[in-house]
């Protein structure tokens, strides 16, 4: 949407002091609706001037209804209700008994986030941990919750906490991000992320959180909408490619204290731009991989200065824009052919999210679950 000719030249003072600013939904609404006054002297203006206002208090409604849009169809998972009617506990499957967790999270191991404050993991957030589990039973999988109680306090009881707690190599921690961010280039920017809005928070967050854990600590880093199908112990220094142009974060394996890491947190904080969504996580790391091998395509080199970027197949063997290939009948040829040189199948759980399949049937996201994790698919085939 351009701005009106009119608008552009002559009004200068209009311009200037109704100009939107990056505010809150609130504060946005309180502008609009809460200056009768001066709007009615603005309209009684010249007809150029009541153009450039109507068009301005246009442009604000748009911009407010548009982010109010976001946060009713993506901002929360839409399939969290169907979890407050199960029970809080389940009954273990015969595994050995849960070793008591470390009070800090295991170097060189696997984690995954959660940076809102939700304690009430979904079936596909429990697969992702289960699936790790179970295909790395001598690895530490460590799952961060900035919602859980720190210090000696007790997890809150939920199925998928209760679940979660039945492999002895799993264990649920705190997610302290001022602790996490602590001499960090992230540090500074999250301290004044917390005293401002912004329509992509949480997701931004979570791809701080993913760096800064990877340089703090080293390991494998996975998103809550992964299926894991094999070991990924023998992969480091290495990220995956979503398309031709764009790497993709949601599954990062690094040595402790890489400079790879160090260079993507310097660039978050150097090009920070939390108004567009992918900026600070796809996109991020895509620009910094080409700086880092001094190439302008990705197609021109996938492994320079000891990081690799492995192919689509790997992680994201089903694009995005094919997301509903995930709840369609697959025959089990056509299976293991779509995942042959597959690590990690990812959902994408933004696109998907809410998109119901029996737990019995033949699509593929139901084949992958009674495969890869068969405790959360017998929870699903009792509770849903």
């Amino acid at each position: 949407m351009g701005m009106p000719p009119a608008c552009l030249k002559g009004d200068a003072p209009l311009l200037q002091t109704s100009q939107f600013p990056l505010e809150a939904p609130g504060e946005i609404w309180e502008t609009m609706f809460k200056a009768p006054d001066l709007l009615l002297r603005l309209l009684r203006g010249a007809p150029r001037q009541r153009v450039c206002t109507l068009f301005i208090i246009g442009f604000k409604f748009t911009f407010f209804v548009s982010i109010m849009i976001y946060w009713h169809t993506v901002g929360e998972p839409k399939d969290q209700g169907q979890l407050y009617n199960l029970p809080a506990d389940i009954p273990c499957p015969p595994l050995a008994p849960p070793t008591p967790p470390s009070s800090t999270p295991a170097a060189g191991h696997i984690f995954f986030l959660e940076t809102s404050d939700r304690t009430n993991p979904n079936f596909l957030f429990m697969c992702s941990v289960e699936s790790a589990a179970r295909t790395h039973p001598e690895s530490r999988v460590t799952v961060l919750m900035k919602g859980l109680p720190g210090g000696n306090a007790s997890l809150p009881r939920h199925l998928g906490l209760s679940l979660l707690g039945c492999f002895p190599n799993v264990q649920m921690l705190p997610l302290d991000l001022e602790e996490l961010f602590r001499d960090t280039p992230l540090a500074a920017w999250y301290a004044a992320a917390r005293g401002r809005w912004e329509p992509y928070l949480l997701p931004v967050l979570s791809d701080a959180c993913r760096i800064a854990l990877m340089w703090k600590f080293g390991g494998i880093y996975l998103d809550t909408d992964f299926i894991v199908l094999k070991s990924l112990r023998n992969l480091t220094n290495v990220l995956g490619t979503q398309s031709r142009y764009v790497l993709n974060g949601a599954f990062l394996a690094f040595e402790r204290r890489h400079a790879f890491m160090a260079l993507c947190m310097r660039d978050f904080v150097a090009h920070y731009n939390g108004w567009i969504w992918g900026h600070q996580g796809p996109q991020l790391l895509t620009r910094v991989f080409k700086k880092w091998c001094s190439i302008r395509s990705l197609s021109e080199s996938r492994s320079c200065r000891g990081v690799t970027t492995l192919p689509p197949e790997a992680f994201y063997p089903v694009p995005w824009q094919s997301w509903k290939k995930y709840f369609e009948d697959t025959s089990p040829e056509e299976l293991a052919r779509l995942l042959n040189a597959t690590y990690a199948v990812h959902v994408w759980n933004k696109k998907s999210q809410g998109t119901h399949f029996e737990a019995t049937s033949g699509v593929l996201l139901a084949q992958l679950h009674a495969r890869y994790c068969p405790t959360t698919h017998e929870a699903m085939k009792m509770y849903l």
